[in-house]
């Protein structure tokens, strides 16, 4: 009864309070107005009117921009309906600041966060404790009407402007913590044309924290991980986390399911490997796409993908068809919006705890649909998930989008479907009225906890981190749906019902291009109210996303340790280490992450290279051996065997050993660069020249190529097309390589050119410094001045 009061309050009892603040504030001015017939206008930009804030909150800094620009000071008055005397503050008005950033999070790619012309033009007043205790105490469930008058400094009789906004305390605590992900937003190039959302060596950098409403600042659950972990989850009681996270391929292969605890860890035991299981078209499973887990946390819904194409480790680290054809992804040089990320393929399956099997969810997994977003009712009884037409990821001959919302993107609109679970057997899905086929892409819902409502994102294209997403509110089983009230001008996503379901914490930019959390009261008949900001959520140049209300007391959580991440931390070392030539100091880095991970091949590679570099090449060779082993199309571990072989006089072997990586790799130029040499040092010219000219039409500018095929050319007593290969190397080189200039000059002689051979000698022989080089090219010109 109290909400529907609440809600109706606004017409006559609010233009009483607001009719009663203007008197009593106009008879404390009468005896001096402006010199205008009416005062100048005050725009409150926040709170806006109508907005309800939670009875935990702590103050709120208010903010307002004035016309008249000699307001210099402002008079504060909040009136109340409960008859409780007005109260009244004074404000020198300070402007609006920015927080602190942190300097890590610095870049070339992005900007320090600055205060926009509104923000510019804004004042500020925040209440002590006591005013804003008094506040809250006194509009539960009412408006207070607040007046802010602006004056000259020291003359508070003179009404230069005015204006004035409304709001509520609402009886509805927040109830419970929300946990999130704090990103820095720093794109990276480190290949030409390659941007990547975060450069790898950043990836540490990303924090999870918890903030409990009523505190003025949150507190770091995770962090310093260097692998990336993201879509998190909690079960109904808080008592359950779900994760997604990288495994060691730096896909996103592995679930994490861990207890909730103050502290707690994530270890090897808590992880599901999504490549243990085979898809329909019996290709293994490597992404699990936004996890949930259930309200009881007995199971797992995710959307995978079965390519048909069984790849092995190495073949999909180099062409990962399962997210090719089945994500869209464009990374942008824009911190602002670095990111478009969608399905374009995929079906929902669904992961038993107590069976440890994945098994396909009937009635979602129709190939010629894409399924995404899946969330559970409360009851654990249905699922709620976005569907589309499945497409391939990049039509052929498509541009690439260049911005957020490019027109040039994959174009693809979701619609939001229900469907039983059904113990795991699935139904018949029915598409959600009111947040399908209505023109715009429907996605990300999230069902209230009493089972009501659907809260979910609209937007012209895709699903997550639209720049004009916007939040809409429908009944679960369908109907009308209501544009929200907490909207802000820009992109609003990411929300989560508070267990209560009076609350939905959301993220937006509204204010900055570093993502802020933002929080909206719910009534029970699923009217919101105008968005409030969770203040000093991180740093004022990082990012909040995936914002999730976690059903424990504010102190349920305190720390979470990654000994399950350990593994990404000790190759990360070592690669930086190698980088630097440390190649000693990385030995002890990869046996560690052996320690952790005995099989993964590509430890065992990198090992052996790091061996190789301090001469143990036993060593070496043994974990080239093991890397192979365990991945028996690993072809960098057949080109280092190779090499290591060779090293000890075992060309042979190491002909087999290059072969075989240039079988399972064609492009891979370092192994056929090795095997061409080899086959040349040992006269088998034929076979050489092969790969040699393949080499040349993969790298036809590499100067080093051309010589070595046209050296073996002319060994075979081609000496025409020696020529042609040597004089394209000569002009690569800049005419400069002593060497290649040698052999042009016995390739001519060779074909009876001798006044050009005489001529590229008495060049080779003016760059040439090496002794040898020197005496081999007197030695040529001596015999073509004789002949």
């Amino acid at each position: 009864m109290k909400r529907s009061i609440k809600r109706t309050v606004t017409g006559a009892g609010l233009v009483m309070v607001t009719a009663l603040v203007a008197w009593q504030v106009a008879g404390r001015h009468s005896r001096k107005q402006a010199p205008a017939s009416e005062p100048g206008s005050i725009t409150i930009d926040y709170p806006a009117e109508g907005a309800v804030f939670p009875p935990e909150f702590p103050a709120p800094a208010w903010l307002w921009r004035d016309a008249n620009n000699k307001a210099t000071s402002w008079e504060i008055d909040i009136a109340f309906l409960d008859g409780s005397p007005t109260i009244r503050a004074e404000s020198a008005g300070e402007g609006m600041r920015m927080g602190e950033s942190d300097p890590r999070c610095v870049s070339a790619t992005n900007k320090p966060p600055t205060l926009t012309v509104e923000q510019a033009a804004a004042h500020t007043w925040m209440p002590d404790a006591a005013t804003w205790s008094a506040i809250k105490q006194h509009s539960v469930n009412r408006p207070a009407t607040i007046v802010i008058t602006g004056h000259p400094r020291g003359d508070s009789k003179t009404i230069l402007s005015r204006g004035q906004v409304s709001l509520e305390t609402s009886g509805d605590p927040v109830g419970a913590p929300i946990f999130y992900r704090d990103v820095p937003l720093m794109p990276s190039e480190n290949e030409k044309g390659v941007i990547k959302p975060l450069a790898p060596q950043a990836v540490p950098l990303i924090a999870w924290r918890l903030r409990n409403v009523a505190d003025k600042e949150s507190r770091v659950m995770m962090e310093g991980l260097h692998t990336c972990a993201n879509c998190h989850s909690f079960s109904a009681d808080g008592k359950t986390l779900g994760l997604d996270m990288d495994g060691p391929q730096n896909d996103k292969g592995l679930y994490a399911i861990v207890k909730v605890q103050p502290h707690m860890a994530i270890r090897n035991k808590d992880l599901v490997a999504w490549s243990d299981f085979r898809g329909k078209l019996g290709s293994k499973l490597r992404v699990g796409f936004m996890s949930q887990i259930s309200p009881d946390a007995e199971h797992v819904v995710t959307t995978v993908n079965d390519p048909g194409i069984d790849q092995s480790d190495y073949q999909r680290r180099k062409d990962p068809v399962d997210l090719v054809r089945n994500y869209y992804v464009a990374n942008f040089k824009d911190y602002r919006f670095l990111q478009v990320f969608f399905p374009t393929r995929g079906v929902l399956a669904w992961y038993s705890r107590a069976s440890a099997h994945l098994q396909y969810l009937p009635g979602a997994d129709d190939t010629r649909y894409v399924h995404a977003n899946a969330v559970w009712s409360p009851d654990g009884k249905y699922l709620v998930f976005a569907r589309a037409l499945a497409e391939d990821a990049y039509p052929a001959g498509a541009p690439p989008a260049e911005y957020a919302n490019d027109p040039k993107e994959r174009q693809i609109k979701y619609d939001l479907y229900r469907i039983p679970f059904n113990g795991g057997k699935g139904g018949k899905p029915e598409p959600i009225a009111g947040a399908s086929q209505n023109g715009m892409s429907n996605s990300f819902p999230k069902v209230s906890p009493d089972g009501r409502w659907i809260v979910f994102v609209q937007a012209r294209n895709g699903l997550l981190m639209r720049p004009d997403s916007q939040l809409f509110i429908v009944p679960a089983t369908g109907g009308k749906a209501r544009r929200m009230k907490c909207n802000t001008p820009r992109m609003n996503s990411w929300h989560s019902f508070s267990p209560n379901g009076r609350w939905l914490v959301f993220s937006s930019k509204s204010r900055s291009p570093y993502t802020q959390m933002f929080l909206t009261h719910i009534d029970e008949s699923g009217n919101d109210s105008p968005a409030i900001l969770i203040e000093n959520s991180t740093a004022a140049n990082r990012a909040v996303n995936i914002p999730e209300f976690v059903n424990i007391p504010a102190d349920g959580m305190v720390k979470i340790d990654t000994p399950a991440a350990e593994y990404a931390l000790h190759t990360d070392l070592a690669v930086d280490l190698m980088k630097n030539r440390q190649y000693a100091a990385a030995v002890p880095e990869w046996n560690k992450a052996l320690e952790l991970v005995p099989k993964e091949a590509r430890a065992h590679n990198n090992l052996g290279v790091a061996l190789m570099e301090t001469g143990k090449v036993d060593e070496a060779i043994a974990h080239y051996r093991e890397a192979l082993a365990q991945n028996p199309e690993y072809a960098e571990a057949y080109n280092n065997l190779g090499e290591a072989l060779a090293g000890k006089g075992g060309v042979k072997n190491a002909i087999a050993q290059f072969e075989k990586a240039v079988q399972l790799d064609p492009g891979y130029t370092v192994a056929r660069r090795n095997l061409s040499a080899i086959l040349t040092r040992t006269g088998q010219m034929d076979k050489a020249i092969v790969h040699l000219k393949k080499l040349v039409e993969a790298t036809p500018d590499a100067a080093d190529i051309r010589r070595e095929l046209g050296y073996a050319l002319a060994d075979k007593g081609n000496f025409q097309q020696a020529s042609v290969q040597l004089e394209e190397a000569n002009k690569l080189s800049g005419g400069r390589d002593p060497l290649t200039l040698h052999l042009l000059g016995r390739a001519y002689a060779d074909l009876g050119r001798v006044p050009e051979a005489v001529e590229a000698l008495r060049k080779a022989l003016a760059f040439a410094t090496e002794p040898s080089l020197v005496q081999a090219i007197s030695a040529q010109l001596d015999g073509l001045r004789v002949r």
